[in-house]
């Protein structure tokens, strides 16, 4: 019997990369790879690169750079640079690292078993970059039979954007929007949910326009469609512009049970000047309009953004108006940036730029502020209950050198408001943690930190190791 050629893959960047990712160990996996999580015993080594800043981009360099010693003791071994900065850098990958065998594209990779075939024939690098019009189906068959199911899956809705904010580059590595048939994200999200998920995030650079291009049905009523399907118990999805958060969309947040009241809402900036730098096309105004609209509809809805700071022009002025933004806001948490220059992004080109010391300070000072208010929204939480969806073991369990329950029984999970929450049933509890995840319960908060809640879960029954014959129930 062949032994099976073994497939390592490293993701950097968005939830876009990371559910491209799956994808293309799904399509490997149907040609007979297996996955191995040691880079050292792969045959096959692929990068997924993200192109959004400079950062991401030296991270690729690094791993690439890595795989030159690798190769010489695996000869055979073959390299694939996969991604954004594939799509961008193309047959410039392979000059600078001979070593690549294949470089292929945002809109390739379903090509790739086929490109790993024409290396080994020409015994030559390989360069697909080429785009196309049409997203290709999934054949949800194939993922059933090849995809190990989490609870919590990403599933993409749409690719590409038309929106060109002046400092990003995905229209330029995704190509223009367009968006998946309902009946084609439907059948991924069915087959999902049959083989174990019970929370799915749709994913698109911009969902609110799913479908107007192709005059498919909207995003609200695509939401709708997904709460219907039997046996899913969580949606959420991003990203949002805020030009094109619709009162459809809003009001969605009230009438769908399943539909988390969570929503990542970039602004990028509190200066209405910055925004028309930008690109955006809505005011600061605008957007805290749409929060007051979302929390009447919602009130306990949880909210966090993007934000960049030192973007080309921007005063103290500007960057104090950000700051005040987010004190009106009150995000649960955000992603901020200093702005980078990208290659094609047309913010490179602006004059006045900010110094590299001005733009760490600014972030510093946002970060600072942020923390305060993320740290005040934690503490509030301690003594409520809360609904959590148990994922598994938390990471502080996974580093233990003890398996689960014979020593301790920490497992982690997240509300519908994103935060995620570790929970203990304490020592003497026996549990078939596998029949736990997957299920919704109520967790009693009784500590908070920065990034995470502790508590411990109330309302529930399990077996004492003590006394087997009977239950302790958690009030």
């Amino acid at each position: 019997m062949t032994k099976k050629k073994r497939v390592y893959i490293n993701t950097i960047g968005c939830q876009m990369n990371v559910y491209d990712s799956g994808q293309l160990m799904t399509i490997l996996k149907a040609h007979g790879f297996q996955e191995t999580h040691e880079v050292e015993q792969a045959d096959l080594i692929i990068v997924n690169t993200c192109a959004i800043r400079e950062k991401a981009v030296q991270k690729m360099a690094s791993f690439i750079g890595r795989f030159a010693g690798l190769k010489q003791k695996k000869p055979d071994a073959r390299m694939v640079v996969a991604g954004c900065v594939a799509q961008q850098q193309g047959k410039k990958i392979i000059e600078r690292f001979p070593y690549v065998d294949v470089v292929v594209g945002t809109h390739a990779f379903r090509r790739l078993p086929a490109l790993l075939e024409d290396r080994e024939l020409r015994a030559a690098p390989v360069v697909d970059i080429s785009m196309t019009k049409d997203i290709e189906k999934t054949d949800s068959r194939t993922l059933l039979r090849h995809h190990q199911t989490n609870i919590s899956e990403f599933v993409t809705i749409m690719r590409g954007c038309d929106n060109f904010c002046t400092y990003c580059v995905v229209p330029y590595v995704r190509g223009p929007e367009i968006s998946r048939s309902p009946e084609d994200i439907l059948s991924e999200i069915s087959v999902l949910v049959e083989s174990g998920m019970k929370e799915v995030t749709l994913l698109g650079q911009n969902v609110n326009s799913y479908g107007m291009k192709e005059g498919l049905c909207t995003f609200p009523e695509l939401l709708k469609k997904v709460n219907e399907i039997d046996g899913l118990e969580r949606i959420r999805f991003v990203t949002s512009h805020p030009k094109d958060l619709s009162p459809e969309l809003i009001e969605s947040f009230g009438r769908l049970e399943k539909l988390c009241r969570h929503i990542h809402l970039p602004v990028q900036s509190g200066s209405d000047r910055i925004l028309k730098r930008m690109n955006r096309r809505y005011t600061a105004g605008a957007y805290l309009d749409k929060i007051r609209r979302l929390r009447q509809t919602a009130p306990d809805m949880a909210l966090t953004t993007d934000i960049i700071v030192g973007f080309p022009g921007e005063t103290e002025q500007d960057f104090y108006q950000t700051l005040e933004l987010i004190r009106q806001v009150e995000y649960e948490s955000l992603f901020a940036f200093e702005y980078s220059d990208r290659p094609d992004a047309p913010a490179r080109r602006f004059k006045d730029k900010v110094e590299p010391p001005e733009k760490n300070r600014r972030l510093r000072e946002l970060f600072a502020l942020q923390e305060s208010i993320t740290r005040n929204k934690q503490e509030a939480m301690v003594g409520r209950t809360v609904e959590v969806l148990v994922e598994g073991e938390s990471k502080k369990q996974q580093k233990q050198k003890y398996p689960i329950n014979e020593a301790s029984t920490e497992l982690t999970g997240r509300t519908g408001g994103n935060r995620i929450v570790n929970f203990s049933f304490g020592l003497d509890c026996n549990l078939d943690i596998n029949n736990l995840k997957g299920q919704t319960i109520q967790v009693r908060i009784e500590k908070a930190f920065s990034n995470s809640l502790w508590g411990i879960p109330v309302g529930m029954e399990f077996t004492s190791r003590q006394n087997k014959g009977g239950y302790v129930h958690v009030a």
